[in-house]
């Protein structure tokens, strides 16, 4: 049997306070707001309770943030993608901010196992003044229990409609791309990190961006294996690749509270799901 399950978020200014309005069909489900940073910004953590998908489920998320509004949303564990008999797995979100708006959006990665079907997509729509720093993270196969990626594919799509587009597949048969120098040389979790803006950075704030986090990855193990760059005037991407996802994820967890002090002069801010 297939799930097709949808959440639908909407986060409001009210008084001071960014308020969380949500529906939903199916196994798909928002955990209570939470306030650590104060009534400015709120903490959501979205849990899907199968705690994976198979040939012929569905996740569809919406994510709206009003105008003022600021929230964060993140995830109890990983995405998992298992072995399909056929029939493609499907993942969509759609980011939507107002002016003035901000998000972080910041699930946790999503595991390939080997023999999935799967599509991740990702759409975010940025009026003018919004920004997002957010994350999609990836890995192939579970080396740990010694279970690599020998088949299977995924599709990837990440855009910003007229700004912004990656689309890429990753297909367990081309070694040419999993292994070889300028694909993913061997590596098993690709990752990105990007800070997105509904109007074009100025040259200043553009340079603080990539300066901040290029010190940060120059000092982190997987020096080698990041890079920060500035593909438009609205967006800043690190990208890394790494053999499993803690490294990855340690890193970019450093780079979006190094974005988050020199960018939004706000502290350092670990959801408490994170450490559960």
């Amino acid at each position: 049997m297939s799930w097709h399950a949808q959440l639908s978020i909407q986060y409001a200014l009210e008084s001071g306070k960014t308020l969380a309005r949500h529906t939903h069909t199916g196994p798909l489900r928002v955990l209570q707001s939470l306030y650590p940073e104060g009534d400015a910004v709120c903490h959501n953590v979205l849990v899907h309770p199968p705690g994976g998908l198979v040939g012929g489920d569905a996740l569809d998320i919406a994510v709206e943030v009003q105008a003022g509004a600021h929230s964060l949303v993140t995830t109890p564990g990983a995405t998992r993608f298992y072995r399909s008999e056929g029939a493609p797995a499907l993942q969509r979100t759609r980011l939507t901010l107002e002016a003035k708006a901000r998000l972080e959006w910041l699930p946790l990665e999503a595991l390939c196992y080997s023999g999935c079907l799967a599509e991740n997509r990702l759409t975010m729509d940025l009026s003018p003044g919004a920004e997002l720093m957010g994350w999609d993270v990836t890995a192939f196969g579970l080396p740990h229990a010694d279970q690599p990626f020998v088949q299977g594919r995924l599709q990837q799509h990440i855009e910003v409609p007229g700004v912004w587009l990656e689309r890429g597949a990753i297909d367990a048969s081309d070694s040419r791309l999993l292994n070889g120098p300028t694909g993913m040389a061997g590596q098993r979790c690709m990752a990105s990190l990007f800070f997105v803006t509904g109007s074009p950075l100025t040259r200043q704030r553009r340079e603080l961006a990539l300066d901040s986090v290029r010190e940060v990855i120059a000092q982190h193990p997987l020096a080698s294996l990041a890079g920060a760059t500035n593909p438009h005037a609205q967006v800043v991407v690190v990208r890394v690749i790494a053999p499993v996802v803690e490294p990855a994820m340690d890193l970019l967890r450093t780079l979006r509270n190094t974005w988050r002090a020199a960018l939004w002069n706000m502290a350092a801010s670990h959801p408490r799901i994170w450490a559960m």
